[in-house]
């Protein structure tokens, strides 16, 4: 009999996994144990052996595509068995499909009448001008003014309106000819992006389909229906503007601002836009004439000179990459996401005179059979601390806190594709030696994807170490469901007060970061002080 096989769960936190390679073809004999195909998942790339035998009828996903955990991904079963009933999903449903049909039987004929009643805009000949989203912060656009009213033939490239956004008074082309059949709200009235707020075709369309699918603001005028009373108003505007005009150039906003940042007097240009207003590329295309500067500057410059500074242009290009989220890294973003907004986080921080570590390292890698690190000294340190203060080395377990007897720590471990935490066990009962060569190993396996669930689940408290990279000081997110992460920085060489004198000393913080929901501030500063005295006289790791 046929049996589906499904994606393993094969890490505590896996939730998917992707197919990297299949070793088995569809009507190869699979027998139990034999390896089918390689997973990848949020921390490495494993082997996917059977636990079946049969002949493989199917397989789902190709390699390269992500399937979710228990998801079918192959049929194994007899040589020419029918599988489909696996795969069609549930039969009971398929037997109530013609009621169901039969209840909605009303509901579709309503739609399809309804669908075949709708217009579209291409279908009219019309261009449906939305309010463009002009800023990445933009949420809504005040029109400023209008530059053409309904009824008026546009080009494609005329700035019907200048819109106010979040950051700038900005035009809106209409990329369409023909004439302006609707607008859809007065100067000063503000749309939402992608709202209706123009729309342009051929004169005399009749747009009330368009407007019957799509809500417009009430304030609306269109070229078919003008009210009688609105006569007054229409004659009234350009009398104001034409007042207005007089005091003032005709330009649009944007052309006023690169005049201003070029310091070209708008007077000296020729508007090429209806009315002889000038815009954009007015400005951009405008050369002023030798002589009208000398002569400017000689009347209005009497006393003093102003040179005139004129910057390079430099033309960049915006440029970016991207690449799908591996799994590693959407394990990261979600395991650590549930910490921090699910976990209260406080930090505290101590700075640790090395001196003494920095001696005891040299003597102990004089004879020590593995070169040791300052990090080894520190899980060492951290692991006897533990023992000492076990409220720090405890987990939340929702109605529980399970406080570990045991010292598992996590060292944290940056890869390629992201951060692995493989568990130093026992870490207490170890030497400096026995810690680093573990280390030393896992760091092996990890940039080598060879690290398995066995070396990082279990962890009781974790380290994560910068000082490498030169950071004096950092916090990190807890490695749930731990209840502290300790974060260590470098080892700097800074003035230190000893015996009231100062004098050169190296010093390196560390900052503890701590669940309060499992560990009190009181409880993490006596941690820390024992820490702080087992680091600052490493003779005591070696009792």
């Amino acid at each position: 009999m046929a049996e589906v096989v499904r994606m393993p769960k094969m890490s505590d936190t896996m939730t998917e996994g992707v197919i990297a390679k299949w070793h088995k073809n569809v009507g190869d004999k699979v027998n139990s144990g034999d390896l089918v195909a390689e997973i990848e998942t949020d921390k490495a790339t494993m082997d996917f052996e059977s636990y079946q035998e049969g002949t493989l009828l199917y397989i789902g996903p190709k390699e390269g595509e992500a399937v979710a955990i228990d998801a079918v991904i192959a049929v194994l079963g007899e040589p020419g068995e029918d599988f489909q009933a696996l795969l069609s999903g549930d039969a009971p449903a398929a037997e109530k499909a013609p009621e169901k049909i039969e209840e909605k039987n009303t509901e579709e004929v309503s739609a399809s009448e309804s669908s075949a009643s709708t217009v579209t805009a291409e279908e009219l000949g019309c261009t449906v001008i939305t309010m463009p989203l002009l800023s990445d912060t933009m949420k809504e656009g005040v029109i400023a003014q209008w530059n053409f009213k309904v009824g008026d033939t546009i080009k494609s490239d005329d700035a019907i309106a200048d819109v106010e956004t979040d950051k700038a008074t900005m035009e809106v082309t209409a990329y369409a000819d023909g004439t302006l059949l609707y607008v859809g709200l007065e100067a000063g009235e503000a749309a939402k992006v992608n709202d209706i707020i123009a729309i342009v075709g051929p004169a005399g369309t009749d747009i009330t389909p368009l407007l019957n699918q799509k809500s417009a603001p009430a304030k609306a005028e269109t070229a078919e229906a003008p009210k009688a009373d609105s006569a007054p108003t229409a004659t009234a505007a350009p009398v104001a503007s034409a007042t207005n005009d007089d005091a003032r150039v005709k330009a649009s906003p944007l052309a006023r601002k690169i005049a201003k940042d070029k310091g070209i007097n708008l007077s000296d240009i020729k508007g090429s836009a209806d009315g002889g207003r000038i815009v954009k590329k007015d400005v951009e295309s405008f050369v002023p004439a030798a002589t009208k500067p000398v002569a400017a500057a000689a009347a209005t410059a009497p006393v003093t000179e102003t040179k005139a500074i004129t910057l390079p242009t430099y033309v960049g290009e915006e440029r970016y990459t991207e690449k799908p989220v591996n799994q590693m890294r959407k394990t990261i973003a979600r395991r650590l996401a549930e910490s921090l907004f699910t976990a209260p986080h406080f930090y505290l921080t101590v700075s640790i005179d090395m001196d003494n570590a920095m001696v005891a390292r040299a003597q102990i890698n004089e004879i020590a059979p593995v070169k040791v690190s300052f990090n080894d000294i520190v899980v060492k340190a951290v692991a006897v601390a533990l023992k000492k203060h076990p409220a720090v080395n405890s987990s939340w377990q929702g109605d529980k806190i399970r406080f570990n007897e045991h010292t598992n720590i996590g060292v944290a471990m940056a890869v390629e594709d992201g951060l692995l935490v493989p568990v130093v066990r026992f870490a207490d009962g170890k030497s400096l030696s026995h810690i680093s060569a573990e280390v030393k190993d896992f760091a092996q396996k990890a940039k080598a994807k060879k690290l398995q669930p066995a070396d990082w689940e279990g962890s009781t408290f974790t380290v994560s170490n910068l000082g490498m990279f030169g950071i004096d000081e950092f916090t990190s997110i807890i490695n749930s469901p731990d209840g502290a992460i300790l974060s260590v920085g470098a080892i700097q060489a800074v003035p230190v007060v000893k015996n009231g004198a100062v004098v050169p000393g190296n010093v390196m913080k560390v900052t503890l970061g701590c669940d309060h929901r499992v560990v009190d501030g009181a409880t993490g500063a006596a941690f820390l002080q024992t820490l702080k005295a087992l680091v600052e006289n490493p003779v005591r790791l070696l009792a």
